[in-house]
């Protein structure tokens, strides 16, 4: 049961956190127009990192794709959550369409080929992606994969590149 209502109800808890629990992470502008946070990942097709947690294996990230047509081909042992922000993707696999405000859950198991459609100039989309996106062609075979340290690497070199340097990838690595 709740106890009584406080006298001063936005007095901040007033105890230390714990000495080892992580920082958060805030990001005012998450979907942001600095170009050099945007880390390319295929031709005309980008990720914003947000959350990358190596010791719960997940990434949080904003992907952006520029460029109609197959995106790719991928497989998810673990479940993955989306939500469209902007534009609208579909998967060949399946009759529904992810529109703009859209939230997606992926189940584990699922294998699907990701398209955005010819009239779509720009998409983004909110992912939190648990364990790996494994890679295959049409029957299966295995062609490549992504996990959270691919990620980390991918986010490291291209922050170096751009001037940021490639620690500037510990702002969202808990």
């Amino acid at each position: 049961m709740p106890a009584a209502p406080e006298k001063n109800a936005l007095l901040p808890y007033q105890l230390p956190f714990p000495v080892d629990a992580l920082t958060e992470i805030v990001i005012p502008d998450a979907n942001t127009d600095d170009e050099r946070l945007w880390v390319p990942q295929a031709e005309n097709v980008w990720f914003r990192p947000l959350c990358l947690n190596r010791s719960h294996g997940y990434w949080v990230t904003l992907l952006k794709v520029r460029k109609a047509g197959l995106l790719s081909r991928h497989r998810h042992p673990q479940p993955v959550h989306g939500f469209v922000l902007k534009g609208r993707w579909r998967y060949l696999e399946h009759d529904w369409v992810a529109t703009e405000g859209s939230y997606v859950f992926e189940p584990p198991g699922e294998t699907h080929t990701l398209v955005v459609p010819e009239d779509v100039d720009e998409m983004i989309t909110f992912f939190h992606v648990s364990g790996m996106m494994h890679y295959v062609d049409p029957w299966g075979k295995s062609i490549g994969f992504d996990d959270v340290f691919t990620k980390i690497d991918m986010c490291r070199k291209h922050f170096e590149t751009v001037g940021l340097g490639p620690d500037y990838v510990t702002n969202f690595v808990r």
